[in-house]
């Protein structure tokens, strides 16, 4: 892609900055600041060709301004590290991040550290959430950032605070700058008030986009008694509701303000403008209101457009206590009533509303202070910290040598569920290919259901790809439609939708819990949830397994549903049970020199020990740990040699004694190897499993006894086996299944990999 960058006549020691976020004319407000500070600063004239790389929560990106000279979609891994190549390579002085956990993909937005860890120039980053007391994963991810920016930049001295103390950042390493402003003249609210149809009418504003966290519920309460005493007021509620809640929940927020509305009889009192607005006309929104509302619920948020322009504006403001709110309305700046408090916030509207000549010191001792806000001066200081980032970044070293030319390819392969969609019709997945044709004779099992709904919810959850919803349902469907009374499953049906079994195994039962589990976590959508929620407690009901690889597998549907519901003791019991059941069978197989669960190990091995660390995770036993890593490591020492893994063969399996099956090797044990040797590095931190998963999963790739592909690049389908004369060339449901789960899994990890280099 060639770099078409806007030119700009500039004086001398102009620096290039690339700016990374969001990015008009996606509708987020950190996507609005990316555009007005791209703008003020290269407006101001100090930088050098500017450009923007662009976050987009959706494949097919927006119709982007030549401003944008990249794009990232935020759930693919692999973009950002193309995207730091293209950085690195592209001229820039300064990377420039706006930093913001819901607008990067992964867990806590981890994906960005993927590309900071690859960036070989200074990075200033700006923090718009900082809370003195994030939970993991979001403490890792943002220490992570922090650790690998050459700058800070926060809007607030309690900001800084929060990072020095709570983080242990050093204060060297922290700047405040305040969040930029439109450099607007002082005028009466009158002037704008025609132009909505409220002239003669005393104006409240609230804006932004709109979610449950705004708190307009508590204003609404306020107004019916200032109404009474005041029947002129005006109150308007400006902004499209926020995307992710619009997803999620649809209107449904909105609706409900609107329900309230016509409760408390406000009809005419109160106007809903339903959209997101360009910042010329919600210049005109803000100048037409005499007073501005913030009444947040959460008092941790640390900054507040909305309520730095209605401040810098010159409008008297009444807002609840939230961190922001308190450093920017101190001093005689604004109003502050507690958080729900009705009463109070009614008595701040009146008494401004009958005091004139409080009001407008008030407007004016804001608009005086908001003339150091206005992106003009913000660009300044902007600079001043990119310059001084630039010396930090030189001083230490890292400008003068990189670590690495070039970016190292990827070697995963991109994910593609072509194959899964080729074996699934309106029923469920065909068990077996020939060649890569479904075999309808082979009809449907629930085992490969229940797997392949775990693919697809883990895709959607990586890429929030919603064209996938439509297989998880359908897959959901079928294993409700499997379920027996008992809470079993059904594991056989033929071609003619007809169960051919009375129930399937204990390992159906528990692929069954391990993927309703993974439904019941991952927020697909409600009724997905919901379903799984009435299929999971029925499953559990009676449930009674003894074979390790069906506790395995149920020990992950556990897993999930406690990562969802951390307080259901019950469940935590059971999980507990279940462990227990895998390490008693562990202390009666082990010998000096053998270190199973049984006296053969067969197929889908690894399975077994990614349960066991799960359940650690969950319980902090460390039995669970300890028996997870001697049989992993044991694993290791039998399966990998010569640099590469030799599965077991599933002609005679593995055995106590010493024998052993080179053929045929299957994809399970190499897919289920893989995430074994991920949670091994999730509870160890040593980067050699991480090796190891690379080295199970390129197997698929050749990495194997025969140098022999088993994924087919063209088809995007799984060869069955590696046999004695190569590849087994069906390309059935479950080898793809397994593909997809570890190809998945191990991308997560690309970023660690590079990070720990």
């Amino acid at each position: 892609m060639k770099l078409h960058l806007p030119t700009i006549s500039l004086p001398k020691r102009t620096r290039k900055v690339v700016f990374v976020g969001t990015y008009l004319p996606r509708k987020c407000g950190i996507g609005t600041f990316t555009y007005d500070l791209f703008h003020s600063i290269s407006e101001e004239a100090m930088s050098g060709s500017c450009g923007v790389i662009a976050i987009n929560d959706k494949l097919e990106g927006y119709a982007y301004p030549q401003d944008v000279v990249f794009e990232i979609n935020q759930n693919d891994i692999q973009s950002y590290r193309v995207a730091a190549d293209y950085i690195n390579l592209s001229g820039m002085d300064i990377v420039c991040v706006q930093h913001e956990f819901g607008i990067f993909g992964g867990e806590g937005g981890k994906n960005l550290n993927y590309l900071l860890g690859n960036l070989k120039k200074p990075v200033v980053t700006t923090l718009h959430t900082v809370n003195s007391s994030f939970e993991s994963p979001f403490n890792e991810s943002f220490l992570k950032v922090a650790n690998l920016s050459t700058a800070l930049v926060v809007m607030s001295s309690q900001a800084k605070e929060i990072i020095m103390e709570a983080y242990g950042v050093s204060e060297n390493k922290i700047h405040v700058i305040p969040h930029g402003i439109p450099d607007v003249p002082f005028v009466d609210p009158s002037f704008y008030k025609d132009k909505f149809d409220v002239e003669g009418r005393f104006v409240i504003l609230t804006f932004g986009l709109l979610n449950p966290n705004k708190g307009i519920e508590m204003v609404l309460n306020a107004l019916p008694e200032v109404i009474r005493k005041y029947p002129k007021v005006a109150y308007l509620i400006l902004g499209a509701t926020h995307p992710n809640v619009k997803r999620l929940q649809g209107e449904e927020y909105r609706l409900s303000l609107q329900r309230l509305v016509k409760k408390l009889k406000l009809e005419q009192h109160v106007f809903f403008h339903n959209r997101f607005v360009e910042i010329h006309e919600l210049c005109e929104f803000i100048g037409a209101c005499d007073i501005y509302i913030t009444p947040y619920l959460e008092k941790e948020q640390i900054v507040s457009g909305t309520l730095a322009y209605a401040f810098g504006m010159g409008k008297a403001v009444i807002s609840t206590p939230y961190r922001y709110a308190q450093e920017m309305l101190k001093d005689g700046c604004g109003k502050l009533v507690e958080f729900g408090d009705t009463d109070a916030l009614r008595k701040a509207i009146i008494k401004l509303m009958e005091d004139d000549a409080e009001r407008n010191k008030i407007r004016k001792k804001a608009y005086e202070l908001g003339r150091n806000m206005i992106w003009k001066e913000v660009a300044r200081q902007y600079h001043n910290v990119f310059e001084n980032a630039l010396s930090e970044y030189t001083i230490s070293g890292r400008g003068r040598s990189l670590r690495k030319k070039f970016v190292e390819q990827n070697p995963i392969p991109e994910i593609k569920l072509d194959h899964l969609i080729r074996l699934t019709d309106d029923t469920g997945i065909i068990q077996h290919a020939t060649y890569g044709i479904p075999n309808r004779n082979s009809g449907y099992s629930t085992d490969d259901v229940a797997r392949a709904l775990v693919v697809v919810l883990q895709y959607y959850n990586q890429f929030q790809d919603e064209k996938v919803l439509p297989l998880a349902e359908l897959y959901i469907s079928f294993l409700h439609h499997a379920q027996l009374r008992d809470g079993r499953f059904h594991n056989f049906m033929n071609y003619k939708r007809e169960f051919i079994d009375e129930a399937g195994s204990e390992d159906t039962w528990g692929r069954a819990l391990w993927a309703i589990g993974c439904a019941i976590y991952i927020k697909s959508n409600h009724q997905i949830q919901l379903l799984a929620r009435e299929i999971f407690a029925k499953a559990i009901t009676n449930i009674e397994l003894t074979h390790p690889q069906a506790l395995s597998y149920a020990i992950l549907g556990f897993y999930y549903f406690l990562l969802k519901y951390k307080g259901a003791t019950q469940e935590k019991r059971t999980l507990q049970d279940m462990a227990d059941k895998l390490t008693d069978y562990y202390e009666t197989y082990k010998r000096e020199d053998w270190h199973w669960f049984n006296d053969t190990i067969t197929y889908g091995y690894g399975k077994i020990v990614e349960a066991l660390l799960l359940a650690y995770k969950i319980t902090d036993c460390d039995k669970y740990r300890e028996t997870a890593f001697k049989c992993l490591d044991f694993l290791t020492e039998r399966l990998y040699k010569n640099e590469y893994f030799d599965f077991v063969g599933n002609r005679d399996w593995l055995k106590s004694d010493g024998r052993r099956e080179h053929y045929d090797q299957q994809p399970i044990d190499a897919g289920y190897l893989v995430e074994a040797y991920l949670a091994a590095y999730d509870v160890s931190k040593d980067t050699k499993y991480l090796d190891l998963a690379q080295a199970s999963f390129e197997w698929f790739l050749g990495r194997n006894r025969s140098g022999e592909s088993i994924y087919d690049f063209v088809t995007g389908g799984c060869n069955d086996g590696l046999g004695q004369h190569g590849a087994n060339l069906n390309q059935g449901a479950e080898s793809i299944i397994c593909f997809l789960l570890a190809a998945l899994d191990i991308m997560k990890y690309e970023a660690v990999k590079t990070l720990v280099d």
